[in-house]
């Protein structure tokens, strides 16, 4: 008896915590267009690998690939978390996952701009616009949900 009325407490509590269905769809919009950018972006960068300026010539085609599968591993966590109800857990792990994305900035450390080509150029700036609105939306729900306080729901 006290068992079902902790669930029930935790199931409604976990229902005001989430984010609601047009939130929900619109950090799924935001998080597959990222994972698209970023693919595109780390198959370019595997293929085109030796044209990029400065990268590391020890790296190879399918460590960039390993990379890509294993950022994106982050993002599915974190959608995974957010999906059973680990509202928190999920949304950190989404904003490593859009931090991981912002990181395509350090091929502008290695080299400038003007040394890479159009297309490497737009498949950077495409992923990393792509992870900065993916780190904005979450950074929405985890203000939404520390500052401000669910409504209670009615009886």
């Amino acid at each position: 008896m006290v068992n079902k009325a902790y669930e029930r407490t935790n199931m409604h509590r976990a229902e005001a915590d989430s984010p609601s269905k047009p939130e929900r769809r619109t950090l799924t919009i935001l998080l597959m267009i990222y994972a698209t950018a970023s693919l595109v972006h780390f198959t370019h960068n595997a293929e085109f690998l030796a044209d990029y300026p400065n990268l590391p010539r020890s790296w190879s085609a399918a460590q960039v690939y390993l990379a890509w599968a294993g950022m994106t591993l982050v993002g599915v966590v974190g959608w995974s978390l957010l999906s059973c109800g680990l509202v928190l857990a999920g949304l950190f792990a989404l904003v490593v996952y859009a931090a991981l994305g912002l990181d395509s900035l350090g091929h502008y450390v290695l080299a400038p701009v003007s040394a890479h080509t159009l297309a490497m150029n737009a498949t950077i700036l495409a992923e990393v616009t792509a992870a900065g609105c993916v780190l904005l939306e979450v950074a929405r729900h985890l203000v939404r949900r520390v500052f401000v306080r669910p409504r209670k729901r009615q009886a």
